[in-house]
């Protein structure tokens, strides 16, 4: 158990590796294969053995009781945002999810004309539920399709590409390189196939914004129109630096592509599960209108 508190263990050396690693926290080694494949069971213990350890394998501060993390992630002078060595930065550039105070802010307020509540209506709503109803068509014919794959994903993508502006870029594409990114900030293993992939998708995404830069320089699109409401036409308008417009749209792609993907699978899939269940029980090969009683009301 830990015994010191928790200002006592955040000295300033305990401020990421800005300034060096925290020699007052207990070290904590974790199984990095077991750690991916389910990290829970070594999360409750660390809640119970060292809530605020030194993670070697991680080389960082890991903070795992809800109070704690909720008081000190406010705490920028100690866990800051900055992190010029961290995989984030170092593989995707410097966004606004690596800027603390009046940076983050600034950065935030550039692009909050692509993601007002306004545009959305005005806009992304309508372009979204028109390229579903694509989608869709496509897949009348089939009769049907894989709900991930052929749907959700495609779907993602393409509000990827409209919200972005990236029109050179498919939505299979979104999807490979926001995974590319995703695993490469994530290999803390240090495995040089994933650092790779994410370099590949990162060095693709920075040309396809490029290209996309130069074609609004040569014609502005209108404000007011679709291409002029994307990250990247309303970044430009801000006068953001071009380091600056790659870094935060893939920002955008990293974590825009699997959430919405996923959002209609997860719960779908366990819907599935239990009606199947449900009618297994009932001996029922299927559940008609009226549903099964279990189920009946929810």
């Amino acid at each position: 158990m830990v015994t010191g508190s928790l200002p006592d263990l955040f000295t300033a050396s305990a401020v990421g590796d800005r300034l060096g690693p925290m020699t007052d926290a207990p070290c904590f080694d974790i199984d990095m294969e077991a750690f991916w494949h389910d990290p829970y069971p070594t999360l409750a213990r660390m809640r119970d053995e060292a809530p605020v350890a030194y993670v070697p394998q991680l080389d960082g501060i890991v903070l795992t009781r809800r109070d704690d993390i909720d008081h000190w992630e406010k705490r920028v002078d100690v866990f800051s945002s900055e992190q010029p060595g961290g995989l984030m930065t170092s593989l995707m550039g410097r966004n606004m999810m690596r800027c603390d105070g009046d940076e983050h802010q600034r950065q935030r307020r550039q692009m909050q004309p692509a993601v007002s509540p306004r545009t959305v209506s005005r806009h992304w709503q309508r372009a979204f539920h028109g390229a579903a109803a694509d989608i869709l068509r496509d897949l009348a014919p089939r009769g049907g399709g894989e709900l991930c794959r052929d749907y959700a994903m495609l779907l993602s993508g393409e509000a990827l590409r409209l919200i972005t502006g990236l029109a050179n870029v498919s939505a299979g594409e979104m999807d490979a390189h926001s995974q590319a990114m995703i695993d490469g900030i994530a290999n803390y293993a240090g495995d040089p196939a994933i650092e790779l992939r994410c370099r590949q998708a990162v060095a693709m995404l920075d040309a396809a914004i490029d290209e996309t830069l130069a074609g609004f320089a040569r014609n502005d699109p209108d404000p007011d129109s679709l291409a002029g409401v994307s990250v990247i036409a309303v970044l430009q308008r801000a006068g953001a630096p071009v380091d600056e417009i790659r870094a935060n749209v893939k920002l955008v792609i990293s974590g825009g592509q699997n959430e919405p993907r996923d959002a209609p699978c997860r719960p779908s899939h366990q819907m599935l599960k239990k009606l199947n269940s449900c009618c297994m029980s009932c001996k029922h090969l299927l559940c008609r209108r009226d549903w099964c009683p279990s189920l009946a009301g929810r």
